[in-house]
This record gives structure tokens, C-alpha cells and sequence, in this order.
């Protein structure tokens, strides 16, 4: 038996890693548990399930769905969902809608290992993450447990709509109707000198480095300010354990300059706020984002941005309400394959550009107040909990 399982082993490390995802997947599809085929017309109550434990931005997005919901209908349970572990709680309170935060390919991952009746007699809604204008393979099939999906931006809505057409709702997260914990700023916690003009970038290494293009902030940052003491970058990643090769990427980007800050580590949520309360500039120079949880929070903050003018973020932002850097569409090209079967394109932020509106915003404290005044209006006026509260009444959750 051992000699057989040995040999098997072996055959299933030859395959190719795409061969072996879409093989688990496969075995999962056939024992996760399925929706009803017909909802329920009317549910009181809703359950959060998805990996709601988990740092990052998925897991944050979680947290802020649940905040979002708990203000409008009772929120009756929350369900930590992982890849092939039995979901906790194991039961669902009766009569209550699922709002199912995990994403298309993962579904199956996650249910495996519930009863096959687990999401009988439920309305499932699937809230669902994309960043690029085409859904790949891996998406297909997902309505099999869901009912309805929601979208965070209209961007990702696009995208989801050519693989399930007139499913899918835009509900962006409500992050202007929840109260954000209250935050200072705290420069001498992070030996950040008072009068220095701060930028910051949020980003985690594990949601892919192509993408969320850390480098371009780098040149960017280089570029306007080149070592001025009194200009200081802060890049505050995590997951940088996991990407030993990434993390040597961007030392090298970095150089000997004193004044960009590059950080690994896992913080608390009061020092990240912290960190953001301390920023005079929050900057994203992604090639493509489904929504942007950084950048939202940061214009909710009344923190003036800089960000690609393209894809999701545009959900709670335009020319007026913040800095964007113009850019080309290029084919995607991610060596790490988090994007493997994505036919699709994303954005090439223009570096010279983004320099020009930090030098803009660095020089000019009344511009880069106004700017962030207008921000934390647009943004605030986006992200009420209006779609959301609008999407509970459709499914007839209450």
C-alpha cells in the first residue's frame, strides 16, 4: 500500500501545478455541498462565511462586510471558512442568508468537508473579488453554489457579468456607513520626523507582486525626491517571508537611498491606522485592483492618494477626488502565475507621472489638503451603505 501510494504521490508531483489545482478543484466540485436550486423568498437573519480570521485583504473585506451588514439586519453568525477544514461554526442558524465572501475557485475548497444538506434551505449570495476585465477558466461553474453575486466595483461587476449574466449586483463595500476606529497619527513611533512629507504604501506581497507593482512606487518616489531627507516612503508589506525573491527585488530597487523605508511585518490594526493617521500621502500604483481597501480607507481619512487611474478603485475615486497617474494597457505578464489562464490586460502606470503629482502634492500643503477634503467626501458619498442595504431588501433578507 505504501509502495502505491508512493507512486502516486510521484505522478501527482509530475503534473504541472495548474493540472494539480484544477484536479483538487475538480475532487472538491464533486463533494461540496450545492445551493437550492431555488431560494428561499424570504430570509431573517445573515451569515458572514468566509475566511474571516485571515490578514489580508480578503480577510479585511470580510470584516467590513460584516460590520456593513450588522448595522442594517441582524447579523446572526459567522462562519471561519479554510481550504479542505470543516467550516466552523458546523451548523447554520435556520432561516438565515449566507453571504458566501469567497471567491469562485475557491468554493469548492472551502465546503468540501461540510454535510452535503449544509446549504439547504439557505438563500447563498457569493461576494466575489476579480482585478482584471476577464474572469479565467477557474471561475466557471461557481453559480452551482450561489444564488446571486455581488461585485465590489463596477469594474469587477463587468468582468463577472460576461461568465454570468444577470447575476450579478453591485454592492461596493460599505466603508463610508461603518465607523472607523479612530486613529492618530504617532511619526515617533515609526522614527518618522515631523516636518518630512510621508507617503506610504500598503501592500501584501501575498495578493501578487506584479500587481500590486511596488517597484513603480519606488521609481516614483526616486524620481520626484531622489534622497531628500525631508521626503520619506514608507512601504509597508507582509507576507515578505513567503517571497524571499521579491523582497530582494525591491532592496535592489531601493539602493543605499535613506529615505524610502521598506518594511516586513505583521502589524496590529492600531499601529497600521497609526502608520496611516502619520501619512501626509497614501500611493497606489497598481496595475489593476478589484476594489482597493487601502486607498478607500486612507480618502475616508481625509489622506490625500495617488493612484492608477484604472479598474476597481475608480469605484470611490475620479480626477477630482484624487491624484491619478495616467497609463498604458499592456498584456498581463506575472511571473509568479497568480494570474495563469488570464487572458486579459492591465494597466502600466506612467512612473514620470506619479513623480510630477508627488512633487505637486509634497510642495503645495494647501493643495494637498483641498485634494484630500474632496477625497473623503467622493469617498464617503460612494461608499454609504446604500447598495448594500438595497441588495439585503432584493434577496428579501431581513
Amino acid at each position: 500500500m505504501s509502495n502505491r501510494l508512493s507512486l502516486a504521490h510521484r505522478a501527482w508531483r509530475i503534473l504541472p501545478p495548474g493540472a494539480r489545482r484544477a484536479g483538487l478543484r475538480a475532487v472538491a466540485t464533486a463533494l461540496a455541498p450545492r445551493a437550492d436550486a431555488v431560494a428561499p423568498a424570504a430570509s431573517t437573519g445573515v451569515v458572514v462565511a468566509g475566511e474571516m480570521a485571515r490578514i489580508s485583504g480578503l480577510g479585511e473585506a470580510a470584516r467590513v462586510l460584516q460590520a456593513g451588514v450588522r448595522a442594517l439586519v441582524p447579523l446572526v453568525g459567522a462562519v471561519e471558512l479554510g481550504v479542505l477544514r470543516r467550516p466552523v461554526p458546523a451548523d447554520l442558524p435556520a432561516g438565515a442568508a449566507v453571504l458566501l465572501h469567497v471567491n469562485a475557485p475557491s468554493i469548492p475548497l472551502m465546503l468540501a468537508r461540510a454535510p452535503q444538506d449544509y446549504l439547504r434551505g439557505h438563500r447563498v449570495v457569493g461576494v466575489w473579488n476579480w482585478e482584471l476585465e476577464a474572469l479565467p477558466r477557474s471561475w466557471r461553474g461557481g453559480a452551482r453554489f450561489v444564488h446571486e453575486i455581488w461585485a465590489p466595483s463596477a469594474f469587477t461587476k463587468a468582468a463577472i457579468e460576461q461568465v454570468y449574466p444577470g447575476m450579478v449586483r453591485l454592492v461596493p463595500y460599505p466603508l463610508g456607513a461603518v465607523d472607523l476606529i479612530e486613529a492618530r497619527a504617532r511619526r515617533g513611533l515609526f522614527d518618522l520626523p515631523a516636518e518630512a512629507v510621508v507617503t506610504v504604501v500598503i501592500a501584501n506581497l501575498g495578493a501578487s507582486f506584479a500587481r500590486k507593482n511596488p517597484l513603480a512606487a519606488i521609481a516614483a518616489h526616486r524620481s520626484a525626491f531622489g534622497n531628500r531627507a525631508d521626503r520619506i516612503l514608507v512601504l509597508k508589506l507582509a507576507g515578505g517571508a513567503a517571497f524571499p525573491a521579491d523582497m530582494a527585488v525591491l532592496r535592489g530597487a531601493i539602493g543605499g537611498v535613506g529615505n524610502i523605508r521598506l518594511v516586513d511585518a505583521v502589524w496590529s490594526g492600531e499601529t497600521l491606522r497609526a502608520l496611516l493617521a502619520s501619512a501626509d500621502i497614501v500611493m497606489s500604483l497598481h496595475r489593476a485592483e478589484g476594489f482597493g481597501l487601502v486607498p478607500a480607507e486612507a480618502m475616508l481619512r481625509g489622506i490625500a492618494v495617488v493612484a492608477t487611474g484604472w479598474s476597481g478603485t475608480l469605484q470611490f475615486m475620479d480626477e477630482t477626488s484624487a491624484a491619478l497617474v495616467s497609463y498604458r494597457l499592456v498584456p498581463v505578464d506575472d511571473p509568479r502565475g497568480d494570474y495563469e489562464g488570464a487572458a486579459s490586460l492591465w494597466a502600466a502606470p506612467d512612473v514620470g507621472h506619479a513623480a510630477a503629482l508627488l512633487r505637486e502634492l509634497a510642495e503645495d500643503a494647501g493643495r494637498r489638503a483641498a485634494l484630500a477634503a474632496r477625497g473623503q467626501a467622493f469617498a464617503r458619498a460612494a461608499l454609504g451603505g446604500e447598495a448594500l442595504a438595497a441588495a439585503l431588501a432584493a434577496n428579501g433578507i431581513s
